[in-house]
């Protein structure tokens, strides 16, 4: 056993990585990482077995090869651990689950989980035609087999009770503490001074106690305002709370209340009264994201706060001589610190994904306090899942969640989303205290326009006030309204067609003409509704979803220099009407603003009932996930479940310094030229990417990334109609 090997030296001259110890160390670290979903003994099991294939002398001698540097062809390993248990469990004692436990993670470990169907074909395909091959793989790994894995097999305790979709979200998570303590031991072979690098620089206490530091400084310089005594109060009900037993929380807080920090310290307080690992704060937005990292790295410092989003990447030469930007980099890869912030996205995608690389931190989230911020951004068509996911993390995980919103859904009241209807929803704040606070909150005054205008009403309307934010439901609409006023001083115009370096100047400048009182008239989609710094006198609303409509009134008298602001809800003339379930949202906000009147919007309740009637009128699992969960098909579970719609491309657009940049990017491709070129850059769905390049306005320059070759206009992005296909001639 002493001579068969897992991996080669890292250089020559080196030692071997020796097989037994490479199963060894892997079992015992998955068996660590699994411990807290009581998956231990299984974790244990399947890191014995995940190479199991490489004890076969075909491996060995592929190993020899590459150590001398001659080009050999690889030897599959990774099927016969699961072959194994497959052939005992099934085959031999007949029990048609307890070998997915093992083989769906074991098979998976380097090209991502299979599903239950396609595996049990294969694996009996595999035992029939390479039967040899299999015994002799035995042969060689007896004497390992019989001191490690048939002990630990008689030992083996009794997976919990689990429902289908429970055992489905288990074994990933098997899956993940298999996949990172792969990754690791392997790592510690060959990259071994990356090892000391790994450990966390801070814990939950010191992390704590950096944060009470923070807040008593911050009481003792802010003014003692009624908005602020309200924070104060916010914050000392969630630190009160935290000592409550672990579950599922509620934060209802008025925009501006606080809720930022009072959920963060809620979750590290609750963190510490626990003994957990890790705070994880979810965001739907990115813009959001940066400026939340931003904050808490002025409390904690930059060593303690990750940030992990897809536009997070780092320069490999700055990396190179870094060691905290290394630091960072292996932490978001398997999310092992102590305070991380990261998209909805990034957080719901990996808790469905079958890929290794991206299910590898999944089974840090146990022992985790999940903070879900806005959390009615949740797509209803993906409820059912989402919920059930987090409900599998709650009751078997050791995972606390927060729900926290201004705009709260009261999921666990739906009879459609009966996953979570078991889950005791604890206030964090009393609904009382709740109710009052958005009573002392009320900075606007709601006003609903009774018939549709015309495009050109409304631009009437908005030429008699000096300033005020118009907000659409889409894209056209806004571009037509902008057009109508292009002569009009003061015109400014948002949305995802202008690229981010462009639309955080043009913020810049209408923020520094409401500072100046100067005329200012912002028309903009959707993408001015979250985490954007403004504060307009007048805000119009077009018709759109409850929660949408009360973000947008969060851009109008924010700082509450006003007695109240006016928020406008309109609608126009022949509305592009809205698909799927945004529409459906924006019908039930048409009817329920049609019972009530428009102050209504100020009463928490009115978004209780308004998520009850969503609910009941869309397919809150209408990609049908949970079947195919139920059914162990994780390739499809992944395929089908996206947060967002991810069918997209990247276009790079000729803003400011792009082009430049672009160029050096492709002279010199690297992380860095790469991540300069985001700013300038805006996504378009691939079949309006493929009918635009067949049009001849696109090049591509990579994999999903083009080059934008029309017109980009200051105010409207990019522009089709002054196109000239004469300049791509030489």
């Amino acid at each position: 056993m002493n001579d068969v090997y897992a991996h080669t030296p890292r250089e020559n001259g080196q030692e071997w990585h020796r097989l037994d110890e490479h199963l060894v160390s892997v079992a015992e670290m998955a068996q660590s990482f699994a411990a807290p979903f009581q998956g231990g003994r299984v974790a244990y099991l399947c890191g014995l077995l995940h190479d199991l294939g490489k004890f076969h002398p075909l491996f060995q001698q592929y190993l020899k090869k590459q150590a001398d540097g001659e080009m050999g062809q690889s030897v599959p390993h990774a099927i016969w651990g699961a072959a194994l248990m497959y052939q005992l469990y099934w085959k031999k004692m007949n029990d048609p689950h307890a070998w997915q436990w093992f083989a769906l993670p074991i098979a998976g470990h380097h090209a991502g989980l299979h599903s239950s169907h396609y595996l049990s074909t294969t694996l009996g395909q595999s035992l029939k035609e390479q039967h040899l091959h299999f015994r002799e793989v035995l042969k060689q790994a007896e004497s390992f087999l019989k001191k490690f894995v048939f002990p630990c097999m008689q030992s083996m305790e009794n997976v919990r009770s689990l429902s289908e979709t429970e055992r489905e979200m288990w074994i990933r998570l098997i899956f993940s503490a298999l996949v990172d303590a792969d990754y690791l031991d392997t790592e510690r072979h060959f990259q071994p001074e990356l090892s000391p690098l790994r450990t966390p620089v801070a814990s939950i206490t010191d992390l704590w106690n950096r944060f009470t530091a923070d807040q008593e400084q911050l009481t003792s310089r802010t003014d003692d305002t009624a908005v602020n005594r309200m924070r104060r109060e916010v914050y000392e009900e969630c630190v009160c709370a935290a000592s409550r037993p672990q579950g599922v929380y509620r934060l209802t807080v008025p925009t501006g209340g606080g809720k930022t920090r009072s959920s963060l310290a809620f979750a590290l307080k609750h963190a510490v009264e626990h003994g957990l690992d890790r705070v994880i704060v979810a965001i739907p937005y990115t813009s959001i994201i940066e400026q939340t990292a931003d904050v808490y790295r002025g409390i904690f410092g930059n060593d303690a706060v990750l940030e992990h989003h897809s536009q997070i990447e780092v320069d490999d030469e700055k990396e190179e001589a870094d060691e905290r930007l290394i630091q960072q980099r292996l932490a978001a890869e398997n999310w092992d610190a102590p305070l991380i912030v990261t998209t909805t996205v990034q957080l719901f995608d990996s808790l469905f994904s079958n890929r290794p690389s991206k299910v590898r931190k999944l089974h840090n989230l146990s022992r985790s306090v999940v903070i879900l911020d806005e959390v009615q951004t949740l797509p209803a068509e993906l409820l059912k899942p989402t919920l059930d996911a987090l409900a599998m993390l709650v009751r078997h995980c050791q995972t606390t969640v927060v729900l926290s919103s201004a705009t709260q859904p009261f999921f666990e009241e739906s009879r459609f989303l009966d996953v979570f209807s078991e889950i005791e929803v604890k206030e964090m704040l009393p609904l009382p205290t709740v109710n009052r606070h958005f009573q002392q909150m009320k900075r606007v005054d709601y006003e609903i326009w009774k018939s549709p205008v015309s495009l050109l009403q409304l631009v009437r309307f908005i030429r008699e006030h000096k300033q005020l934010l118009v907000v659409f439901n889409t894209r056209k609409e806004a571009k037509e309204c902008v057009e109508l006023l292009q002569e009009d001083e003061g015109v400014f115009h948002l949305s995802t067609l202008l690229c981010g370096a462009h639309r955080r100047r043009i913020l810049e400048e209408v923020r520094e003409r409401l500072k100046k009182n100067q005329p200012v008239r912002l028309i903009s989609t959707q993408v001015v509704e979250a985490g954007v710094d403004l504060d307009f006198p007048i805000v119009m609303r077009q018709m759109g979803p409850l929660d949408r409509i009360v973000q947008a009134a969060g851009r109008c008298n924010r700082e509450g220099k006003m007695d109240k602001g006016n928020v406008i809800i309109f609608e126009t003339e022949d509305m592009p009407s809205p698909r799927g379930s945004y529409r459906t949202a924006m019908e039930t906000a048409r009817f329920l603003l049609a019972q009530r009147p428009p102050n209504d919007l100020h009463d928490p309740n009115i978004f209780r009932e308004y998520f009850r009637r969503l609910f009941a009128s869309v397919d809150v699992d209408s990609k049908n996930i949970q079947k195919d969960r139920e059914t162990l098909d994780y390739p499809l579970v992944a395929e089908k479940y996206r947060l967002i719609d991810q069918d997209t491309v990247s276009v790079i657009v000729p803003y400011a310094e792009a082009s430049e940049y672009l160029r050096m990017w492709e002279s010199s491709p690297s992380r860095y030229s790469f991540r300069r070129l985001q700013p300038y850059m805006i996504q378009l769905y691939r079949f309006e990417a493929e009918k635009k390049e067949k049009d001849g306005w696109l090049r591509e320059v990579a994999d999903n990334v083009y080059e934008w070759l029309g017109d980009y206009d200051e105010r409207i992005g990019i522009k089709e109609e002054v196109y000239d296909p004469l300049s791509l001639i030489g």
